[in-house]
């Protein structure tokens, strides 16, 4: 058995595309837009995964984005996307400066919850060793649900 990806639906494509590439680093590698079906699929890989993406096409984020326009609820219910982080103070630190709600911060140099423009909650772990605790973050409280 081999992973490939994760799919979610996504209703704004731009928001979506700014907030996994632009924000949290990943690249686009793939699109393929239907036509018939009226949808668009864009394939998302972590730049450590890149290589492999190119290669297997996995592992991979899939956005899928329908042309007609759906209210999607509910992004907690399939669980949440992981990814490791050079520094996850500093991507912290980025995502809020853009906006971004640090809905469990890394209080503990380790491990921090965000949600996607579709309410998708993504976690974000520190690489290697967690970080010494430092402020803000040690005393920042939590927001919303995660």
């Amino acid at each position: 058995m081999q992973f490939l990806h994760t799919m979610v639906r996504v209703s704004d494509l731009d928001a979506s595309l700014h907030f996994y590439c632009d924000l949290l680093g990943l690249k686009e590698v793939r699109r393929k837009d239907n036509d018939k079906g009226r949808f668009t699929l864009v394939f998302l890989s972590a730049p450590e995964d890149e290589e492999r993406s190119s290669q297997l096409n996995a592992p991979e984020l899939e956005l899928t984005w329908n042309w007609d326009p759906e209210e999607y609820q509910g992004g907690r219910n399939f669980g949440h996307l992981a990814y490791r982080v050079d520094d996850i103070y500093a991507l912290c630190q980025k995502l809020m400066d853009n906006g971004v709600t640090i809905n469990r911060p890394p209080r503990d140099g380790h491990m921090a919850f965000v949600r996607s423009p579709d309410g998708i909650s993504v976690e974000l772990l520190q690489k290697g060793d967690a970080l010494e605790p430092a402020e803000p973050w040690a005393s920042m409280e939590n927001t919303g649900s995660w």
